[in-house]
């Protein structure tokens, strides 16, 4: 290996790409970070040693001559390389560059200059700057631009890079994931660090900081031979901060397999036909993981759940699925070791006695043609060819589990379904969504398991204290039957409910022990339904269950979710810290039952959005109402113009002890109705909302009545 070079000498009659087996821009803000740091405050005199770049030589042969890059290979003697490892470390570079040239073109000084007439020493230009790291201009015939450092055509993020980082024009609709969100937050990044920079600093911070990138940091220059195994190679190779995720080790793994098989498993057209396959699969895959760009999801878990769909499922935890891929299936051995294909051989029937053998009819035996065995590869071209399309399409609808409304093909009550899965919480189920999505046509019968699975998880696991891993073997196993059609829906939603049979009494009645039990610690703790896991739920599917009978929605359940404490969304009506304007309603209730008064269902709110703390505590009859100021400027809305529970409460004209246990009993009855359950009687009702009737008059000795201490 040769001594450490700066970034102008490594980029001398060199093209840089990042092949298809590689993944995009992977940098976050800690590590853009370290970039902006290592650079600012290198010392002067000193170098920044940044790591080994290696490379793959790639034969000018290989170059077709209507590649872009055929030009300055032929006439000017450059070579093209792939990036092995270092793709990180120079793509942040260009994005540097890039944000460094905008910023000098944007000086009031230079306003309206062309780049050759924008000089950041005496003798070099921006365009010299271009022109050296980031691309030339074929002047002759149709010009365009070719890139020194950028991304093979069939990589995602090709594209985005040329039209939305280095600004070259014409790009139209360019193609985005959460690699191309890394781009753009990269050089925006830059962008911000060198404007303050050059405020501080001015024109000659800005000429040291481009000295000492492109001349103090340094790179070990590795390239790798053509006898050496590259996608081996890559896969030993981590790139600073960010190591390669399973997504993309598989991704480099199914690629270097097809470079394994003979021409005569895969020729010259079908191993290209596969490679692309491949390339287009992950380009999807990427796009619908990163689809949400402010939210994108998880490589490994979308990952393991089509590993679960497609194989097999496991208890295991940890990376039990990567292992299964990358050690087992998808092998160089499995390629290498060859079988001998099946044949069929007649079976000799055995002679029973002496006399048979005397006969001169058939003995049962057929004779064979001899050939030559039939050699094939064990992990045939078409399994990596059923396995990448399954992986395709599954990508799709990974993604509708967690964003259906982002998904236009969606029928609206598919959506909703999803939606309500996704706020109570899927557990172990959305691996099995991804299935009954992908395999199952009919919309209507989606929807009736959708609604099978949120019932199930809603009693089973949000009113009893069942074990978050019940049946969870089962149901797991239930994703790969679904994909292969080994079972359907009427049996999945057949099983859901005999599953969910324990918590039923023989009568029918829903079995309230557990659900009790699970309260009654809460009311101990002074919490109540309050500390319910199930409550945002319930109570906004109570407002949903007003609004179908309403034009407009009040609410959203993303206006829960606008705080770090999503409780703040949920008021207790009759407050916790009471003013003296709610003691008249509470006279003779004794200081423990006014807590379970508190903390009883029908006490609990769902408010259209969160209310100033300094309100909370205000008597009922001011609550109704909005709050003003003395000039007339509304300080918070009253229940009457809030959500629809919120008019539904404002309705009553005081608040109290028979207004909580009313509304409590209320809502019992709704959960009766929403999720198919039946309590035994009233007094089931009236058990489960922890409130007692002692309105005597009296309280227990010691015990202030509410607002005494006020």
């Amino acid at each position: 290996m040769d001594e450490p070079k700066p970034l102008d000498s490594l980029f001398k009659e060199k093209l840089f790409r990042i092949p298809d087996y590689q993944r995009g821009y992977a940098w976050g803000r800690e590590q853009l970070a370290d970039f902006w740091e290592d650079l600012v405050n290198l010392p002067d005199g000193r170098s920044h040693y940044t790591g080994v770049l290696t490379l793959k030589e790639v034969p000018n042969r290989n170059v077709d001559e209507d590649a872009k890059e055929f030009w300055l290979i032929d006439d000017h003697s450059y070579k093209l390389y792939h990036i092995v490892d270092g793709q990180q470390r120079l793509t942040t570079f260009t994005l540097f560059l890039q944000a460094f040239i905008e910023l000098l073109r944007g000086l009031p000084e230079n306003e309206g200059l062309a780049d050759n007439a924008i000089y950041l020493t005496d003798t070099l230009s921006i365009a010299a700057v271009e022109s050296k790291f980031l691309f030339d201009v074929k002047p002759a015939g149709k010009a365009f631009r070719t890139y020194k450092f950028g991304y093979t055509v069939d990589n995602p993020s090709y594209e985005y890079m040329r039209f939305r980082i280095l600004g070259e024009s014409g790009g139209g609709t360019v193609f985005e994931t959460f690699y191309t969100l890394n781009l753009s937050n990269g050089k925006r990044y830059f962008k911000e660090q060198l404007r303050a920079w050059h405020e501080e600093e001015g024109i000659g911070g800005l000429k040291n900081l481009y000295r000492t990138l492109t001349k103090r940091f340094l790179f070990n220059e590795y390239i790798i031979k053509d006898e050496f195994d590259v996608f081996v190679a890559f896969e030993t190779m981590n790139n600073r901060g960010k190591t390669l995720s399973d997504l993309e080790l598989l991704k480099n793994r199914l690629i270097y397999l097809t470079t394994l098989y003979t021409d005569a498993e895969l020729d010259h057209a079908e191993r290209k036909d596969l490679r692309d396959l491949i390339n287009d699969a992950w380009k999807e895959v990427y796009f619908q993981l990163g689809r949400n760009k402010s939210k994108p999801l998880n490589d490994d878990d979308f990952l393991r759940a089509h590993w679960m769909m497609y194989f097999k499922f496991s208890r295991q935890t940890g990376r039990d699925y990567i292992k299964f891929l990358l050690e087992e299936q998808f092998t160089p051995q499995r390629v290498h070791r060859k079988v001998v294909q099946p044949v069929e051989l007649e079976e000799a029937e055995e002679q029973t006695s002496e006399a048979d053998l005397d006969t001169e009819e058939d003995n049962g035996l057929e004779e064979l043609e001899a050939s030559e065995p039939v050699m094939v590869a064990e992990l045939r071209p078409s399994d990596i060819r059923d396995y990448v399309k399954s992986l395709k399409a599954s990508s799709v609808h990974w993604f509708r589990t967690f964003y259906p409304d982002m998904s236009d093909e969606l029928p609206q009550k598919e959506t909703e379904w999803i939606q309500r899965l996704n706020r109570l919480g899927m557990t172990y189920f959305r691996p099995l969504l991804m299935a009954i999505l992908k395999n199952i046509d009919d919309s209507r019968e989606r929807v009736r398991v959708f609604k099978e699975i949120e019932r199930f998880v809603f009693v089973v696991f949000r009113l009893t204290q069942t074990r978050s891993n019940y049946r969870s073997s089962e149901f797991s196993n239930a994703v790969r039957a679904i994909d292969r059609g080994d079972t359907d829906v009427a049996e999945l939603k057949e099983r859901l409910r005999s599953r969910m049979s324990f918590t039923f009494t023989d009568e029918g009645h829903f079995a309230t022990d557990d659900f009790y039990l699970l309260l009654q610690k809460k009311f101990e703790n002074d919490q109540g339904y309050y500390g319910w896991t199930g409550l945002r739920y319930f109570l906004y599917e109570y407002e949903l269950s007003l609004l179908s009978n309403s034009r407009q929605k009040k609410l959203d359940w993303t206006d829960l979710l606008k705080t770090p404490k999503d409780k703040v969304s949920i008021e207790h009506i009759y407050p916790q810290t009471a003013s003296a304007g709610w003691k008249p309603a509470f006279k003779g209730i004794r200081k423990r039952e006014r807590e379970a008064y508190r903390n009883s269902l029908g006490n609990l709110l769902l408010l259209s959005s969160a209310i100033n703390s300094s309100l909370q505590n205000d008597p009922f009859k001011e609550k109704r109402k909005p709050k003003c100021n003395r000039d007339g400027t509304k300080l918070r809305n009253g229940y009457a113009d809030g959500s629809h529970s919120e008019i539904e409460v404002s309705h009553s004209e005081d608040w109290g002890p028979d207004e909580i246990r009313e509304r409590g009993i209320r809502l019992l009855k709704f959960m009766e109705k929403r999720w198919g359950i039946r309590f035994a009687d009233d007094a089931a009702l009236e058990e489960l909302l922890f409130i007692d009737t002692l309105v005597d008059g009296d309280s227990d000795k010691g015990e202030a009545d509410e607002g005494d201490s006020q």
